[in-house]
Order: C-alpha cells, then structure tokens, then sequence
C-alpha cells in the first residue's frame, strides 16, 4: 500500500505564485507517472501536468507556459510551480502516482486535494 499527501495550496492574488507539493509513502516499490489533476466547482476533474519517471513532461494547454511539473525520484515528490495565476485556476488540485506497492501490486493513487484559489 502506499499514500500521497499534498500541501502548499492557498489564497493568491491574480498573477501570483503557488507551488504544491506531494509526497508519496509506504510501501513502494517503484513510481511511474505521477500527475496533478483539478476540479472546479461543477465541472470535470481534469489533467492540469504529469510527468514519467524519466522527467517526460505534458501540460493541459491551458497551464503551458504558466505551471511547471517536476518530480525528485529520490524522496518520491512531485511538484507543481504555478506561475501568473489567474481566477479560472480555481480548483481543488488533486495528486495522482502510478505505484507499483509491495504486495499490492500496480495501481494508481490519488492524494486528498488540496485547495487553490485565485482571487483579489
């Protein structure tokens, strides 16, 4: 079995800066594709990034250029550094790991979330 547990959102101005961290724990094995996801109000929980064990990364068009997705193998982190954030970026950010667990095997976890908001 293993856990994800999230931190580092908050409150920002538009045009601010958040990173969000997620660290994953227990039993692992080895990580393959860690991601963050979001949710807004009333709407779908869609990819915002997500990166392999290799450093291969891939952004939601709406993120490119203003979020940065990176991963530390050695402490099995993930990161999110969002930059020039505007209102729309409103969500709850979720965390995602594809972890290969002893005992348990392959399967895919998700974190508690962790919210964001971007207001003045």
């Amino acid at each position: 079995q293993a856990q994800l547990v999230e931190s580092g959102g908050g409150l920002v101005q538009p045009g601010g800066s958040l990173r969000l961290s997620c660290a994953a724990s227990g039993s692992i094995f080895s990580i393959n594709v860690m991601g963050w996801y979001r949710q807004a109000p009333g709407k779908q929980r869609e990819l915002v990034a997500s990166i392999t064990s290799g450093g291969t990364t891939n952004y939601a068009d709406s993120v490119k250029g203003r979020f940065t997705i990176s991963r530390d193998n050695a402490k099995d982190t993930v990161y999110l550094q969002m930059n020039s954030l505007k209102p729309e970026d409103t969500a709850v950010y979720y965390c995602n790991a594809e972890i290969l667990a002893h005992y348990s095997g392959l399967s895919t976890y998700w974190g508690q979330g962790t919210q964001v908001t971007v207001s003045s």
